[in-house]
């Protein structure tokens, strides 16, 4: 059997210091060259926060347990030197929101060129050609007029697109995109889509898509793993797992999807929110908004169950 690209073991991210919150609880998978593993969920579930902890950018002070790696490379046994080597050249991500991830005081041009020049030992005229040739690479026309611009310059599509240039520089074994499509109109979206899945067939990336909407992940990925208050609470192929939630959780995300063949005067919503860390008592997190629960949901947090298609749900 092959190596994954990237294998993540129980892993938690925990924030503070005299009295610290776990975020993250346990979770487990695997990503291997050229498939997509998407990460849905409410905010407040922890994606992000899991994109965070692969990248070692968790903010302090925190604790990390489990076992990252990359390849045969166990990050966690890194210092933060070596683990900036490869942050950007082996593992990169594209950030949530454009105008905040992005040097505001910087031409974009000269941000995708850093990466080459830091990563790669290129010279400032060599990674300034090469920063132009990205840019026409994910679609910016002008490419070259384009690299002069600073980021207020751009449209929310143009931005994210240099986000994708950025993180595409260095030609990365895993590309983790954090809500790439979030507040792009539908039209734009699917454009950023269609070259995500382009580039990935170009280059052969493994990629950690993350969304709350059921719907785009659909498009794209491979595997699906749909997570709750900072835990797992379903795992397995996309087709399968949206043919056939489980976990009365992802059935509540399929089911308030709009659906253009059924229009609904009023889409249905789950109830309820999802619980802060530190008050997501001892059973199942999901309990107090699930139709099905009952005392023994209360007892201890339900463990993933099955073999390709697992489920967290003593009711499944």
């Amino acid at each position: 059997m092959t190596t994954p690209k990237l294998s993540v073991e129980a892993l938690s991210v925990s924030l503070g210091e005299a009295d610290p919150l776990r975020i993250i609880d346990g979770i487990s998978f695997q990503l291997e060259a050229g498939r997509t593993l998407g990460v849905v969920g409410e905010s407040g579930c922890g994606k992000s926060m899991t994109a965070l902890a692969l990248m070692g950018l968790v903010p302090e002070p925190n604790r990390i347990a489990g076992r990252i790696r990359l390849g045969a490379v166990d990050l966690q046994a890194l210092d933060e030197d070596h683990r900036r080597q490869l942050r950007g050249k082996r593992l990169a991500m594209i950030f949530q929101e454009p105008m905040t991830a992005l040097n505001p005081v910087v031409t974009v041009g000269a941000q995708i060129a850093e990466m080459l020049e830091v990563h790669e030992r290129a010279s400032v005229s060599e990674a300034r050609r090469r920063a132009v040739a990205l840019l026409g690479q994910v679609g910016i026309a002008a490419a070259a007029e384009r690299a002069g611009s600073y980021p207020h310059q751009l449209s929310g599509g143009m931005r994210q697109r240099v986000m994708i240039a950025i993180a595409i520089a260095c030609r990365p074994e895993i590309l983790i995109a954090d809500e790439p499509t979030t507040a792009l109109d539908v039209s734009v979206q699917a454009q950023i889509l269609d070259l995500l899945l382009e580039l990935q067939a170009q280059e052969g990336m493994a990629m950690l898509f993350i969304s709350h909407n059921l719907g785009v992940v659909s498009e794209v990925a491979d595997e699906i793993m749909v997570m709750y208050a900072g835990r797992v609470a379903e795992q397995g192929p996309a087709a399968e797992v949206l043919a056939m939630p489980t976990h009365p959780y992802t059935r509540g995300l399929i089911t308030t999807m709009p659906d253009i063949a059924h229009r609904k005067r009023l889409l249905p919503v789950i109830s309820g929110t999802v619980p802060e860390p530190g008050r997501r008592g001892a059973g199942c997190s999901f309990a107090p908004r699930c139709s099905m629960a009952d005392a023994i949901c209360a007892i201890a947090p339900p463990p993933l169950r099955g073999q390709s298609h697992r489920v967290a749900c003593v009711h499944a």
